[in-house]
């Protein structure tokens, strides 16, 4: 689910904001449309964006395009790899012909699933304002109302090409949350899930957040690791588990984290986080020292900390002021950092502040992540500067409109925002703004994506690995094709990659105790034929002794091989008193197709010998039989 996509909807109306809301609306959409001449609809859609551009609306939520023509019967298997990814997921289970099996972490699925009851409680404002809506296709959907949107809006709708209109769905309702998650299977970090015998599928610590993971799939031909965003030193989370990817055979690379929303990669110049970061000059014998961990450790962890700090002294100066702090923030990680942070600085300055962190789940929420219940306040003051932890919703869902209505005309106020939202669309219903704002990205990404592939590499030659990354990324990559190997995937496209290992095979002890080994003639090697049931079992493959087989003690007959040499085939039959002559068959160009061995005496026979088969033509049995003793002398049998 894109929640940046809510921001083209107008929050719904507090006090005055009601007012002028009423003025707006106090026609029907048709009627009010009907009133405009086409000059005014003209100017409409060519002014400047404000609030009353928005979409006075319930709002619909955008997933991925074309979502609606998928065939989710054919899903297999569904990975949730963060809580936020949890969001989209019931959009997917309640289409009554999904029967995939769906994977999570225990904190990913529980902290998800208090986001998603969060977000249907807040979404009832929208439809106890608006009501009911009476069909899936809203009025502002339609073509003649989209026309009259700004650009920027009908661009987030239907896209730059007008494609995307079919990815906004009506969202789910609570009992789609709670059937959701009945078909939710939960793993503890490097516990394994077998999936129809074939796959083993387990879950590894990404860093980038609570319960957040990396995914490794393992079966009889190799094993893929799904690297989504991670961080190497987390404060607020298990870091990044990457020796536990390092086996894998290829690396499919999601993302980068500090890219926290589609619409940052919208144009080549967007990827600031990614620009901040020198990973160009990065030699071969930067990323190929075994030891080199300084490059994933102190500096990225003491710039987010930096971070923190800033806020927090940002936040400080503003209670002091007589001011507020709003921070709507979706990260519980940082929230938890953030609440820990507050807590000393507060009491350093010896201040008595209230904390408060305002959801429908909240009290679940910090139960759930064993947060100390004093750090929050029981009751509401007014008109005392206090400090909001709250969800963000893209600013329009939820406390943070109340209170950003409130607070948006104090200078002494501060509102903090994480990078990878559109703050200019998301703040237009509260301006002008006296509120100060701060807008930080809490991860950083390419030096974590490039040390992860390189760390989770099954050697530390960088080549032996495959490293799958989006095309929309090959610019950012290009500086490090040398170091490693990359392959581009985008949408719609297959990749083909080759198998890098053989296929391995796991045989019981009862069926080994059976083999009995033969040297063959031609090489040196010894060899076992045996017969058993072949099995996938936990992404292996295994051979049973097959039930025909036990307790049998009848002889097998014996199986032939290898290639015929004439030489030693003509000079066994002349000890056997059979008068042979040689004859080469040539084909059309040449090259020979086929040795002929004539047999005149004791009586007329011929052998004709190819690459495919040995084949005995003869009137008499008994020299049919002789001949073949023979070519069985000269090949190995077991």
């Amino acid at each position: 689910m894109d929640l940046s996509s809510l921001a083209i909807f107008s929050p719904v109306p507090t006090g005055s904001n009601l007012i002028a809301y009423n003025e707006k609306f106090s026609y029907s959409s048709e009627k009010y449309a009907a009133l405009e001449s086409n000059e005014a609809k003209r100017r409409k859609m060519d002014k400047p964006l404000d609030a009353n551009s928005l979409i006075g609306a319930e709002p619909h939520y955008r997933t991925v395009k074309n979502l609606l023509l998928w065939n989710v019967s054919f899903i297999d298997v569904v990975l949730i790899s963060s809580p936020m990814g949890m969001l989209g997921l019931p959009f997917l289970t309640r289409n009554k012909d999904f029967s995939a099996k769906v994977y999570a972490t225990e904190a990913t699925a529980r902290i998800g699933q208090l986001m998603m009851e969060d977000l249907v409680s807040m979404h009832k404002e929208y439809r106890q304002f608006y009501g009911a809506e009476e069909s899936d296709a809203p009025q502002w959907m339609k073509w003649d109302e989209l026309e009259l949107l700004p650009l920027e809006l009908r661009q987030i709708v239907s896209g730059a090409d007008g494609t995307e209109l079919g990815g906004w769905m009506p969202l789910y309702s609570a009992a789609d949350v709670k059937a959701c998650m009945l078909k939710v299977e939960c793993l503890k970090y490097a516990e394994e899930a077998c999936y129809g015998g074939t796959l083993i599928i387990q879950a590894f610590s990404s860093g980038l957040e609570i319960g957040s993971c990396n995914w490794r799939i393992s079966g009889p031909k190799g094993s893929i690791s799904y690297i989504s965003s991670s961080v190497f030193s987390s404060s607020a989370a298990m870091s990044f588990n990457y020796k536990a990817l390092r086996r894998s055979d290829v690396i499919l690379y999601s993302d980068f984290s500090s890219c926290n929303g589609p619409d940052k990669f919208d144009n080549d110049d967007n990827c600031s986080g990614a620009a901040g970061n020198n990973y160009s000059n990065l030699s071969s014998d930067d990323v190929n020292s075994e030891g080199n961990d300084t490059l994933l450790n102190d500096d990225e962890y003491l710039e987010e900390m930096e971070k923190l700090n800033f806020i927090c002294s940002c936040s400080v100066d503003c209670i002091k002021a007589g001011g507020s702090v709003l921070i709507p923030i979706s990260h519980i990680g940082i929230t938890l950092q953030l609440l820990e942070r507050f807590a000393l600085d507060l009491a350093s300055e010896n201040m008595r502040v209230p904390i408060f962190l305002i959801s429908s789940v909240a009290e679940e929420l910090i139960a759930f992540t064993n947060i100390i219940p004093e750090w929050l306040c029981e009751q509401w003051q007014d008109r005392e500067p206090c400090i909001v932890f709250c969800p963000h919703w893209s600013l329009r869902l939820g406390p943070v409109v109340h209170l950003l209505s409130r607070w948006s005309a104090d200078q002494n106020s501060l509102l903090v925002m994480e990078e990878g939202l559109n703050a200019n669309l998301a703040l237009l219903p509260f301006k002008p703004m006296a509120m100060k704002v701060l807008q930080c990205s809490f991860v950083s990404g390419i030096q974590h994506f490039l040390l992860g592939v390189h760390y989770c590499s099954p050697t530390y030659s960088s080549k032996s690995v495959f490293a799958l990354v989006p095309e929309i990324l090959r610019q950012h990559i290009g500086p490090l094709e040398t170091l490693f190997s990359f392959n581009y995937y985008s949408e719609n496209k297959t990749v083909d990659i080759p198998y890098v290992k053989d296929s391995e095979l796991d045989i019981t002890v009862e069926l080994a105790c059976q083999l009995q080994y033969t040297t063959l003639k031609q090489q040196d090697m010894n060899i076992s034929r045996l017969k058993g049931e072949l099995m996938v079992e936990r992404g292996r493959y295994r051979l049973h002794l097959g039930n025909d087989e036990q307790g049998s003690s009848q002889p097998r007959p014996l199986v032939h091989f290898g290639r015929i040499d004439l030489n030693n085939l003509l000079t066994a039959l002349q000890k056997l008193g059979i008068n042979t002559t040689l004859e080469e068959v040539t084909g059309a160009a040449g090259s020979p197709k086929a040795s002929r061995i004539h047999v005149s005496e004791p009586s007329k026979a011929m052998i004709e010998v190819t690459e495919a088969q040995t084949l005995v033509s003869a009137a008499d049995e008994n020299i049919a039989s002789v001949i073949s003793q023979a070519i069985s002398g000269a090949l190995d049998c077991i």
